[in-house]
């Protein structure tokens, strides 16, 4: 118990569980590619939990940066397009 309390107190010991936890998240990954590769209905359960990866938000900081970048292109196209000609 004491050897716990002294691997969770230290920074180490947060990095192995990170370690870890990532570790167990890709063989998780993983399983589930090499199931649904072998049953085309798991294929299709595979498919059907995809979605969820979107219940994570997307940060404020991105959505202005996405929106930065959008007006950049908007305002670059227009400068890069020829005048029309007056004739």
């Amino acid at each position: 118990m004491d050897y716990l309390k002294i691997m969770f107190s230290s920074e180490i010991g947060y990095v192995f569980l990170i370690v870890i936890l990532a570790l167990v998240i890709v063989w998780a990954m993983y399983r589930m590619v090499v199931w649904s590769k072998r049953m085309p209905k798991g294929a299709f359960v595979f498919l059907a939990f995809l979605p969820l990866i979107s219940i994570f938000p997307i940060p404020p900081q991105e959505i202005k940066k996405l929106e930065r970048i959008k007006q950049e292109q908007i305002k670059n196209e227009d400068e890069s397009s020829e005048p029309p000609n007056e004739d």
